[in-house]
């Protein structure tokens, strides 16, 4: 998480102009792969550079589970870019969580009161234990 000592209304100013425009965003990663098929006597099983593709894939997870699904070859700078977009928009709702945190804190410790000094702690003295043995016989 990226850290910011930028006030609270910044950030949140920010936010809000993102959240009241909602643009192209998607998180995720992308990945590229060149793949070796099955066929027998094929060129890529023995040159890596006859490889059949590129096969992009965006992957994310859902829910719990992991959703993979390919994508246009052509199609993904696009997608980079709305990923990109993606990491910028969590990055600031991190730096608004930050910020409120530490307005939250803030208020706390002007609610504290102070302890009075001279005063001294301590626990409350406790009442001696019974005893537990048999009981004596009348």
């Amino acid at each position: 998480m990226k850290h910011s000592l930028a006030p609270a209304s910044t950030i949140r100013a920010r936010l809000t102009t993102q959240l009241a425009d909602p643009i192209p965003m998607r998180r995720g990663s992308l990945t590229e792969r060149f793949v070796k098929c099955s066929r027998p006597g094929c060129a890529c099983a023995r040159d890596p550079k006859a490889r059949h593709g590129p096969y992009v894939s965006l992957t994310r997870s859902l829910a719990g589970t992991t959703r993979t699904r390919l994508i246009d070859p052509a199609l993904a700078e696009t997608v980079r870019r709305q990923i990109e977009v993606g990491r910028q928009f969590r990055d600031a709702t991190d730096l608004y969580w930050a910020a409120c945190e530490r307005l939250a804190d803030a208020e706390i410790e002007t609610l504290t009161a102070p302890a009075a000094p001279g005063e001294k702690g301590g626990s409350v003295p406790r009442s001696r234990p019974r005893w537990r043995g048999k009981s004596r016989p009348s």
